[in-house]
């Protein structure tokens, strides 16, 4: 069998795995959640062996240590991916809820409401929790689900995959409903981006150059977002301990993740005051400043900032920044050099913060509070499949309704046009 027929084979069989799971109730499809997680737990030991032979062979690959942290399968993420899939068991089911209904003069009751994508292809990178946490978000929503893991997971994700299925069949998991593309081939994530007969949607997560060649490739839709160059907007009416301590958190709690901050927008008025506390308390931090010269001109340590600066997601603990005349000023920069992922404001004027949420174009708007927020736990959503910064269909942080479409259900009593 070819490449291209095994990749449509799964996917006539995540398809009508689909059908079958578009028919199990709420009920029924929290008892087969509940199963896969205690499959989870009698499976931890063949679990660890398998990532242990992938931890190995990164080790011998070079992998970076930050790689192989997110690698790595200890007891406690174990238990972490375990109680993600509990916690969705206690999620509430979009499927088939009423999204709006109304009547017509000629007595057509018109309702849309929510149901299953389909067929939701993941392709994703190192991190194995993602195999699960995707498929109980795909199984909650009555969607089937292809995965296609990185190399470096592939033992580990195998298992998860093999495991979460196996558990959930012996509740009544339609056979074909989690299907892991196991080889290793490129080719393999162009095959599955072009089933557009078999797939209704792909999710990619990880970084640009991954999106960016799945998006390429692809004939079926696809979510994503390619970079997250995140802000925060310090205006003149801003507390400033307060956005002290927003830019602390936003940009040193977890440097490497796309909600953590990549450029500080000061407004003039409060920068001689703000800049050199900022500065003081960041570089504290390990965090190198680069500057424009505005800024440099108030803390002449910061290194000089040049155009890419405000293009780049360093993902590192490494920030740009530039004073700004104004809020206009400030939404003018986030919506040239935004990635229309999380941006921020910190202001006491409501004059501000109004203007900076109708203007500013981006997936997640805050008001004085950090952008490491934009996250599905975060917002009560419970587990997230991923952050989309498209404008179609979804956008922001993806759960369980984000996993929905919707059909209009019409009702008469023989009306005729």
């Amino acid at each position: 069998m070819t490449l291209h027929d095994e990749i449509v084979d799964i996917g006539r069989r995540s398809l009508k795995a689909a059908h079958e799971l578009a028919l199990l109730s709420s009920r029924k499809k929290n008892t087969i959640l509940d199963a896969m997680a205690d499959a989870m737990d009698a499976a931890r030991g063949e679990l660890k062996t398998a990532n242990a032979r992938d931890m190995d062979a990164g080790e011998k690959d070079g992998l970076s240590d930050a790689l192989l942290d997110r690698l790595r399968l200890s007891d406690a993420r174990i238990d972490g991916m375990i109680k993600g899939i509990r916690n969705v068991v206690g999620l509430k089911d979009p499927v088939g809820s009423k999204i709006s209904g109304w009547i017509r003069p000629n007595g057509l009751e018109i309702k849309k409401v929510r149901v299953p994508i389909g067929v939701i292809g993941i392709i994703y990178e190192s991190r194995p929790n993602v195999t699960a946490d995707a498929t109980v978000l795909c199984i909650k929503t009555a969607n089937a689900v292809i995965l296609r893991g990185g190399k470096e997971a592939m033992h580990s994700n195998r298992v998860i995959a093999d495991t979460l299925q196996a558990g959930g069949e012996k509740k009544g998991l339609p056979k074909g409903a989690i299907q892991l593309i196991a080889t290793t081939d490129r080719e393999a994530v162009r095959e599955l981006c072009q089933l557009e007969d078999y797939v209704s949607l792909i999710i990619p997560r990880g970084g640009e150059g991954l999106i960016r060649a799945v998006t390429d490739a692809a004939r079926v839709p696809v979510i994503k977002h390619y970079k997250g160059i995140c802000h925060t907007y310090v205006d003149a009416s801003a507390d400033v301990d307060m956005a002290l301590a927003i830019c602390e958190n936003a940009k040193c709690q977890r440097p490497g993740v796309c909600n953590a901050m990549e450029t500080l927008l000061v407004h003039e008025a409060i920068a001689p005051v703000f800049l050199p506390r900022v500065a003081e308390l960041l570089t504290g931090k390990g965090v190198e400043l680069r500057g424009d010269e505005a800024s440099r001109r108030i803390v002449p340590d910061m290194n000089p900032a040049t155009e890419q600066d405000w293009h780049e997601e360093y993902l590192d603990m490494i920030l740009s920044i530039r004073v700004v005349p104004d809020v206009k000023a400030a939404i003018d920069h986030i919506n040239t050099y935004s990635s229309h992922h999380s941006d921020a404001i910190v202001a006491a004027d409501e004059a501000a913060q109004k203007a900076f949420v109708r203007e500013v174009d981006s997936s997640t708007v805050y008001i004085n509070a950090s952008t490491r927020f934009t996250d599905g736990g975060e917002f009560g959503m419970g587990a997230e499949i991923g952050i989309s910064t498209d404008k179609l269909h979804a956008r922001g942080p993806m759960g369980l309704e984000e996993l929905t479409t919707y059909k209009y259900v019409i009702t008469g009593e023989g009306q005729i046009r």
